[in-house]
């Protein structure tokens, strides 16, 4: 078995909150984090992820293009489940971190950001790009 990434940590922690959202009847939660994300375009479409998404979200959850910003509303979910967002939420595929986005969010507890993809209850219509 490979070794478990921080982004694929997190990534784990993602799909099972964002699967509680959906089975609570909520819409689908924000993937605001572009390193977690792109640990989630490395996974997608492997065979290795349907067993990934199943153990923790309990179902496969798929990925579309879902552009919006504001306020992150899974973050109180996630900090019950797991505590404080760790860093890499706050960090860019090339690995930066954004030091004002994280120092916020420490200092309100709240995350405002921009986010481009997300969720979806895997009908089979995801991972293409354009696919609505």
């Amino acid at each position: 078995m490979s070794s478990t990434t921080i982004e694929r940590r997190e990534l784990g922690r993602f799909l099972a909150v964002a699967g509680k959202q959906f089975a609570d009847g909520q819409g689908p939660a924000e993937m605001f984090s572009r390193a977690v994300d792109a640990a989630w375009h490395q996974m997608l479409g492997t065979p290795e992820y349907a067993a990934f998404s199943t153990e923790h979200a309990g179902s496969v959850l798929g990925h579309r293009e879902m552009s919006g910003s504001g306020p992150i509303g899974w973050v109180a979910a996630y900090e019950e489940a797991y505590g404080p967002l760790p860093e890499i939420w706050f960090t860019d595929a090339d690995g930066v971190l954004d030091e004002v986005a994280l120092a916020r969010y420490k200092e309100t507890g709240k995350v405002v950001a921009e986010w481009d993809c997300g969720p979806t209850t895997g009908d089979g219509d995801d991972a293409a790009p354009g696919s609505r």
